[in-house]
């Protein structure tokens, strides 16, 4: 059984997604919310399907040590980061190397960087006039939306789509696809090479 902690600041919908994906999976479990949040939606989320959130200080991501202490504790197998807004400090990095994912809201290596999530990147790809957007499921390194990509998926862009047709749009791909790129790459797949 490999145990998955959840990284995230928002809302939570695709912590949910996840959490709902993996209920009656023999083989993952979503067993922690973990947040710099207090107020996040997440931890509502998250209660509502009996998953354990918990807040840290903004210090203690920052440090990185208290939350890796916790990570033990709880026997933490993969990270997952589901708009989750901090830096992951190299504590952490070092002691889950390639066992990070996060997804980016749009075709790494364009739009992304620091600052970069949420609707301004929606807003960048209308801005830029580009024709496509889509989701990158990569894993983390100790650079902004600069680690190894193991996952895309795309949707086209209309030059009269807002940027919250774009979202919407996106927000269909993380939905239909995080979840099961996670089951794959801790099921052994070596998605990279698909890119």
């Amino acid at each position: 059984m490999k145990r998955i902690v959840i990284f995230a600041s928002g809302d939570g919908t695709n912590a949910e997604n996840i959490i709902r994906y993996f209920r009656d999976n023999k083989m993952v479990e979503v067993i922690s919310v973990y947040s710099e949040n207090a107020s996040a939606g997440v931890h509502h989320r998250a209660k509502r399907l009996g998953i354990p959130s918990v807040t840290f200080p903004k210090e203690s991501f920052a440090d990185g040590t208290p939350v890796l202490k916790k990570l033990t504790e709880d026997a933490a197998d993969f990270i997952v980061l589901a708009g989750f807004l901090k830096k992951i400090p190299d504590v952490i990095l070092h002691a889950y190397p390639e066992k990070i994912l996060n997804i980016h809201p749009a075709l790494l290596p364009k739009h992304g960087g620091k600052g970069m999530y949420g609707m301004r990147v929606h807003q960048a790809v209308v801005a830029a006039g580009d024709t496509e957007s889509g989701i990158t499921i990569h894993y983390i390194n100790d650079r902004y939306d600069e680690g190894q990509a193991v996952f895309q998926a795309r949707c086209s862009v209309a030059p009269t789509d807002t940027p919250e047709d774009v979202a919407a749009k996106v927000h269909a791909l993380e939905y239909a696809h995080y979840p099961v790129v996670i089951e794959r790459v801790l099921g052994g797949e070596n998605l990279h090479e698909s890119i």
